[in-house]
């Protein structure tokens, strides 16, 4: 009986770390699109999809991973997940990974 709770344990982990992970990615499309597909002046911002997307998709994994330690109350793995987290929003600062469209400045400029 302990085993299939702990399987089943490990199942809805897994599940939560694929959420997560998905959710990342569809936060992540706005800002892919607009990269990819016409930055500024027609030009590709590639890093957009090389450092946004992983960063992304893995702070997705971190945070449902990070909220499932804290489900079953396991505060040492929560911590663990939300230092990763961290350390991937610094990463995502300080590189600019999801870098904007320029703003409009209106019309005159």
């Amino acid at each position: 009986m302990e085993n299939r709770r702990e399987a089943i344990r490990q199942v809805a982990g897994c599940a939560v770390a694929a959420a997560g992970g998905a959710a990342g990615m569809l936060v992540w499309a706005p800002y892919g699109r607009r990269g990819i597909f016409g930055g500024f002046e027609g030009a590709t911002e590639w890093n957009v999809l090389w450092l946004g997307l992983p960063v992304m998709t893995l702070g997705g994994v971190a945070a449902g991973l990070a909220l499932f330690a804290l489900v079953q109350g396991k505060w040492r793995w929560a911590l663990k997940a939300a230092a990763l987290l961290t350390a991937l929003a610094g990463f995502g600062v300080a590189f600019d990974v999801l870098e904007g469209p320029p703003l409009s400045c209106g019309p005159g400029c």
